[in-house]
């Protein structure tokens, strides 16, 4: 193996931030988003992979009709969902480095995170932050929790089942544009929900969920597409 170290840098921009009132947070698109050597069917824009499943999730969800190609067209169609459903993106991770050029969340080492406490705290529009995943190593919420740590913030745990849920809450100040008056501050609670990974590679974690395997025993049909189309249904 080389000893040369790939580095794996963010190509998109945190998108919707200011009119956001939900924010999808994951950690980095596969490696070829990064290097811009796309397949076909991948969009080239967040969580356009051809190999995930938000889209897909949100297709049915929502019935969008989205087209999975790589054309402009494609990432209009999800801007638009986006913009119109107020929901805004900002992946945690900015860049990392990677023995092992894949996708996978442990190896990633290096890790530079993006700010995204600091944008909860500019941005007070923002009230649920939808994590891609949960507290696994090197997972969204795991480097969430990571950061909080260094502002002296913790989540409180609200529900400890699948998807768990916590709130978080941050202070704030607000100028008041009048000069001889002082800063008002004040403290707003976000809630963080811990979603089961879009990924192919969470679906046996999918498969080992109780209530994955009680919906099976009675369609055999059912899928763990189907299962995370009814986790996120409730909370996009």
């Amino acid at each position: 193996m080389s000893s040369r170290l790939f580095k794996h840098t963010h190509p998109y921009k945190p998108f919707l931030l200011e009119e956001a009132t939900k924010l999808i947070v994951g950690t980095l698109p596969p490696p070829r988003f990064t290097t811009g050597e796309l397949r076909p069917q991948d969009v080239d824009f967040c969580y356009g992979s051809c190999n995930g499943q938000l889209w897909p999730i949100l297709d049915r969800i929502f019935n969008l009709g989205l087209k999975y190609e790589t054309t402009e067209e494609a990432v209009e169609q999800r801007k638009e969902f986006l913009i119109d459903n107020s929901i805004g993106v900002c992946d945690i991770v900015e860049s990392a480095e990677r023995e092992k050029i894949d996708a996978s969340d442990l190896g990633m080492q290096n890790v530079v995170l993006r700010d995204l406490t600091g944008y909860l705290k500019k941005h007070p529009n923002i009230q649920t932050v939808l994590f891609m995943g949960g507290n696994s190593k090197n997972g969204p919420e795991y480097f969430f929790r990571k950061q909080l740590k260094e502002y002296g913030l913790k989540l409180k745990v609200v529900s400890n089942q699948v998807p768990r849920i916590h709130h978080l809450e941050l202070h704030f100040e607000s100028d008041m544009s009048v000069r001889a008056l002082p800063k008002a501050i004040g403290t707003r609670t976000v809630k963080t929900v811990s979603l089961t990974a879009p990924s192919g590679a969470a679906n046996r974690a999918v498969g080992s969920l109780q209530a994955y395997k009680d919906l099976k025993s009675k369609n055999p049909d059912f899928n763990t597409l189907d299962f995370r189309v009814m986790q996120y249904r409730e909370f996009f």
